[in-house]
């Protein structure tokens, strides 16, 4: 969807030190069921957040430790952040979203890992030049300063950007992307 002038965008939230974030969230601490042992059925280290702002939840209860169950969830709601929560593309004619600079360098080097700390901002850009362009992937690419194939591979990293992605084509009527 198109953010609106009320909506709140990924660029409010994305650049936050975890604990700003956190302090952002509703945090609720539970007992997660599954393999763990005993200390597992006991103890409080499922933790669950509610972002206020957007709406959005994460949570994580693979580990026995409450500590790193939360760090889970915050990266877990950063990338939900990057996702769902659309930021206005700046209009034909301006420079391309700062965020896909590291994109436009030639070679692998404009390629980034999921683990960068860039790629998150980078694909949320990337999403909001797709929606502004009408789903249309040349465009939006062209608008980012590289090309097709690197745009679709920036995307393929992580499944669930590129699920956001087609759902974008999807309600333009377009054929889905697909790995390259």
């Amino acid at each position: 969807m198109g953010a609106t002038a009320t909506d709140p965008t990924w660029r409010e939230f994305l650049g936050l030190p975890d604990e700003a974030l956190l302090q952002q969230c509703e945090v609720d601490r539970y007992r997660a069921s599954g393999p763990g042992g005993q200390k597992r059925n006991v103890s409080d280290s499922a933790v669950r957040l509610r972002h206020r702002p957007s709406g959005l939840q994460a949570q994580a209860h693979e580990s026995r430790s409450q500590h790193e169950n939360r760090a889970r969830a915050l990266k877990r709601l950063r990338r939900r952040i990057a996702l769902s929560a659309r930021a206005p593309a700046p209009s034909p004619g301006e420079p391309s979203p700062p965020e896909l600079r590291p994109l436009a360098a030639p070679g692998p080097s404009g390629t980034l890992h999921r683990r960068d700390i860039r790629y998150l901002p980078a694909v949320a850009a990337l999403l909001d030049l797709l929606e502004a362009h009408g789903g249309e992937l040349a465009p939006a690419a062209a608008a980012a300063g590289i090309g097709s194939a690197r745009a679709v591979r920036l995307l393929a990293r992580d499944p669930a950007a590129l699920v956001a992605a087609n759902a974008v084509r999807a309600r333009r009527g377009l054929r889905p992307l697909r790995r390259r």
